[in-house]
């Protein structure tokens, strides 16, 4: 865990690279020490129906969700959520200066009595990703 969901405006294709904006996020997380570095998963999905607002097609979003497993204290899913939010800050700073853009993330956490999983990642992986 946890998995981090971009769902952003598909005009914003051509003023960011997601794929880098993911890596920064990954990055970030990974950096709390809150997130296991091989739980960690990232992905991005383009919205081609957005109203923003006034309804000018120019405006853009980037919305952030980040799923995790219940447990953590309250302090250290705050930190998590400042440096992921503060990464994604500094990646879209550009675009927020230049544009009408909104950016937001929220924490959840994932029930885990309602939650399966199964994995074979770590079997992959470096043990110091472990």
């Amino acid at each position: 865990m946890p998995h981090i969901v971009l769902e952003y405006s598909a005009n914003l294709e051509d003023r960011l690279d997601m794929h880098a904006l993911c890596v920064a996020l990954k990055d970030a997380a990974a950096a709390t020490g809150v997130f296991p570095p091989a739980g960690i998963r990232v992905r991005a999905h383009a919205v081609d129906h957005v109203v923003i607002a006034d309804g000018d097609p120019q405006h853009s979003f980037i919305d952030i969700s980040i799923r995790l497993a219940a447990g953590r204290e309250t302090a250290a899913k705050t930190r998590a959520t400042d440096a992921v939010f503060e990464a994604a800050r500094t990646f879209t700073a550009d675009v927020m200066a230049e544009s009408a853009f909104m950016l937001s993330l929220e924490l959840r956490e994932i029930d885990a009595v309602f939650s399966r999983k199964a994995s074979s990642i770590r079997d992959y992986l470096p043990l110091d990703m472990h």
